[in-house]
């Protein structure tokens, strides 16, 4: 009866772990805009670029920067990058900040903090088994 109890308790919490970790990955995707994937009102778009049939957004809300990639016609999973980092006085990056993940609307949000510094943000997809990447040089400064 002890092996039963524990077999049905082990069954159990891996049933929930694995209902948690489901949800959690719908969650990631339920925004419904870059906007709303970064968390809100406060983020507004500084930039953006086209790729295939995503484009790569950069927001920020006054003190954090965020890169989100969206799919323009969400489908089946396929590879989607949203990336960032600051420079460094010495022109080195830190705080490089990735998702890289197959998605079927968007990755992201990325972000990072770079009060008086510049930053790299980019994106990719996959498109027709190809993988397409895009970075931005050093920019938005400040």
């Amino acid at each position: 009866m002890n092996k039963f109890r524990k077999a049905l308790s082990l069954g159990i919490t891996t049933a929930a772990v694995l209902a948690a970790s489901v949800a959690m990955s719908t969650a990631a995707e339920a925004a419904s805009s870059p906007i709303d994937a970064c968390g809100g009102g406060s983020y507004h778009e500084i930039d953006s670029h086209r790729l295939g049939g995503v484009t790569i957004h950069l927001l920020y809300n006054g003190s954090t920067n965020c890169v989100v990639t969206w799919r323009a016609n969400p489908g089946s999973p396929t590879r989607l990058l949203a990336a960032i980092a600051k420079e460094n006085a010495d022109g080195s990056y830190t705080d490089f900040k990735n998702d890289d993940k197959p998605y079927t609307t968007y990755a992201g949000p990325v972000k990072v903090s770079a009060a008086g510094k510049c930053i790299i943000w980019g994106g990719g997809v996959t498109i027709s088994g190809v993988w397409n990447a895009w970075y931005s040089a050093p920019s938005h400064c400040g």
